[in-house]
């Protein structure tokens, strides 16, 4: 019996409390209602706000760039199998080059000081204008008009990489201005992903407020990136290549030189006495050994060359653009009217909070 007097207690207890949260749900809808004046206010203000909003801020511009980084897995095995061939010619082909670039560090080489530097320096020819991406970027973020008053930097000037004039060098100044601008590129502009880890498609995004600085900085830090990327995988096996080509030819040339050299002596002493034949004998024996040696080095050579030749270009990957940026570009913009929503409904909301927090103070 207790326990049948208690539980009736706990859901009559529970559907008072469910009453009261209604009433009180009922309570504040009315006092909400009554302050309907604040809120309209409050919502006309953060439409009128949201329109502004829009109105000023620019449209941002899409440049994307997909391609496909394939690279033969077993490059550096291959190049080892080498390594006991090419020691005949004291050439290291052990280990490849670029060992240190795998998987998926091609995504930080984006994100790199180096590279976004690089691509900033680099000078552009739009509609038979040539500018410089950063001078570009300082135009259409407005940055000279905040120089103007600065002396330091009103007649600050860059200069891309191939240029020569000694009045455009770097400085500390030019350096921390850069500097400035690669952290606002690597949070703001450039962002570089893989769709799907699985796969071996990189995804290259710029994000900027000028078309054309997005389209030109995309293609241009793909190209940079990209050529980095497979110069530094077969540095080392390039150098490799030219170092056995250059000992192949030097071999070359001591074996023909000892041909040449036999058959001179045997024209230079036509009618020898038959009893001083070493006069003539030994000269061609030596010339003739001498080419034997150097003719089976050179095989050696040859064929190590060819064969470092096939392992470069198994080592080199393979870079396969998939969809480049084209004009237009893909554009997104807050409309006028998603602006004016959006204001009105944030700051309706804040309305009805102040009015709620106002009744609450003012009953303490």
């Amino acid at each position: 019996m207790k326990a049948e007097n208690t539980n009736r207690e706990t859901i009559a207890s529970d559907e008072v409390s469910l009453k009261d949260l209604i009433l009180k749900i009922r309570r504040a809808g009315r006092y909400l209602l009554s302050k309907w004046v604040t809120v309209f206010v409050f919502g006309v203000f953060g439409g009128i706000l949201g329109f502004t909003y829009a109105w000023i801020k620019k449209p941002i511009y899409t440049a994307t760039t997909t391609f496909v980084l394939e690279e033969d897995k077993s490059g550096s095995s291959a190049l080892g199998s080498l390594a006991g061939l090419a020691s005949i010619a004291g050439v290291d082909l052990g280990g490849g080059g670029g060992g240190i670039f795998q998987g998926d560090n091609i995504l930080e080489l984006y994100k790199s000081r180096t590279m976004i530097e690089k691509t900033l320096l680099t000078e552009i020819d739009f509609n038979g204008k040539k500018q410089l991406l950063v001078d570009w970027y300082i135009e259409f973020n407005k940055l000279r008009k905040v120089w103007d008053k600065k002396p330091g930097l009103k007649e600050l000037q860059f200069s891309s990489l191939d240029d020569s004039n000694p009045n455009l060098k770097s400085s500390r100044l030019k350096d921390s201005i850069l500097g400035v601008v690669v952290k606002d590129i690597n949070k703001n502009y450039l962002t570089v992903a893989k769709p799907d880890k699985k796969l071996s498609i990189i995804n290259v995004e710029v994000n900027a407020p000028d078309e054309v600085f997005a389209k030109a900085f995309n293609d241009q830090i793909v190209k940079n990136v990209n050529d980095f990327y497979v110069q530094t995988k077969t540095k080392k096996s390039i150098s490799n290549i030219k170092i056995l080509q250059h000992k192949t030819d030097s071999v070359l040339r001591v074996m023909n030189g000892a041909i040449y050299s036999g058959v001179a002596i045997a024209d230079a002493t036509p009618n020898l006495n038959i009893t001083r034949q070493v006069q003539r004998m030994a000269p061609i024996q030596r010339s003739q050994f001498s080419a034997e040696t150097n003719k089976a080095i050179l095989s050696e050579l040859v064929k190590n060359l060819e064969m470092s030749k096939m392992a470069l270009m198994k080592e080199t990957p393979l870079i396969q653009v998939l969809d480049q940026p084209i004009f237009p570009l893909e554009k997104t913009e807050l409309g006028l009217l998603k602006g004016i929503v959006l204001g009105a409904l944030l700051f309706g909301f804040l309305g009805a909070m102040f009015v709620f927090l106002k009744k609450i103070f003012s009953v303490v």
